[in-house]
């Protein structure tokens, strides 16, 4: 199996700026945590942009949406920031005949304690696993962007009913 994955910033590839003693997006952090887990999956990766997910726009999640449609493989792993995440989701559920599934990171990459590696790992196997349809992967559970919401206080995902 061949994976596509985009990547779209978020915090789960955020790194810190001393020079603008800052959290910027930095660079995909996705490659990096697939080679430390020697993954063996056949993937192309494409960033698309470098947001934070409050950043982005439906021009964006259009350029999502075309990518997503337009490419030829029929599993898709998007790496998404959180607090937009469903939204973008559901933008996409109106594709058929792929295997989408968006995921993040409460925490960055780059940081000792970060769930990013888990979260990666868990929306590959789901990626493999799941019928065609659109799904989040957060905090080992899988969610249909309809029914889901973000509990910043809790710094995780729950299904609504």
């Amino acid at each position: 199996m061949r994976v596509k994955i985009f990547t779209t910033g978020g915090s789960m590839d955020k790194g810190y700026s001393t020079r603008e003693s800052a959290f910027l997006v930095m660079e995909p952090q996705v490659t990096g945590i697939l080679r430390a887990a020697n993954a063996t999956i056949q993937y192309e990766l494409e960033s698309l942009f470098r947001k934070d997910s409050l950043d982005i726009t439906d021009g964006d999640r259009d350029l999502i949406f075309r990518k997503v449609k337009g490419d030829p493989c029929t599993h898709v792993l998007i790496t998404h920031g959180t607090d937009t995440m469903a939204t973008t989701g559901r933008v996409l559920s109106k594709i058929q005949g792929k295997t989408i599934v968006l995921t993040g990171a409460m925490q960055p990459a780059a940081f000792k304690d970060s769930d990013a590696p888990f979260n990666v790992g868990f929306a590959l196997a789901a990626l493999q696993t799941l019928p065609h349809g659109v799904y989040l992967a957060m905090n080992g559970r899988i969610f249909d962007p309809h029914h889901v919401r973000k509990n910043a206080e809790r710094d995780q995902f729950e299904a609504e009913e």
